[in-house]
């Protein structure tokens, strides 16, 4: 088992529901996502308040991490310095974490045990909210994220990693 003690955990985001899932050819839902200073993560369930919140057991995305470097460099790549991390409707963007090391692996971020369970996929949603390229551009290095189940519960807090 990994224990991430050094990273930093920059935003937590919610949604009540799905924009981009199932919109193939459609526009874009409106659901909203918002930013908590905090969330309680459920064993086996999710976070609480999310839209994969109780989805189906056993669900690999119960949470998505994204690494705050892959949102720095869409940045600068496509030249949007104002970008805001919430456009990628991931949960977790974080910092000092090796996402593409933690799949397949249990890890503990924060006191809470996880389980790396696949890359986050970008899918064609992120040309067209970011700019054409940026699904490309996500495919390469791991950049989409990864997905993870959640092994034990408890809560997660903006800042440092606690172990």
């Amino acid at each position: 088992m990994i224990t991430a003690t050094a990273p930093l955990l920059h935003h937590i985001y919610l949604s009540k529901g799905h924009d981009y899932w199932g919109r193939q050819g459609e526009g874009r839902l409106q659901q909203g996502i918002i930013e908590c200073e905090e969330v309680e993560c459920v064993a086996g369930m999710g976070l609480l308040g999310d839209r994969y919140f109780n989805y189906r057991p056993d669900f690999k995305g119960q949470v998505t991490f994204f690494d705050q470097e892959v949102v720095v460099a869409i940045r600068q790549k496509f030249k949007l310095p104002k970008l805001p991390a919430s456009i990628f409707r991931r949960n977790l963007i974080v910092s000092g974490l090796d996402l593409k090391s933690l799949k397949g692996e249990k890890f503990v971020f924060q006191g809470i045990e996880f389980e790396g369970s696949q890359e986050c996929k970008p899918c064609h949603w992120m040309d067209r909210v970011i700019d054409p390229g940026a699904e490309e551009f996500m495919k390469s290095e791991f950049r989409g994220g990864l997905r993870a189940k959640i092994l034990t519960s408890g809560r997660l807090r903006k800042g440092l990693a606690l172990g």
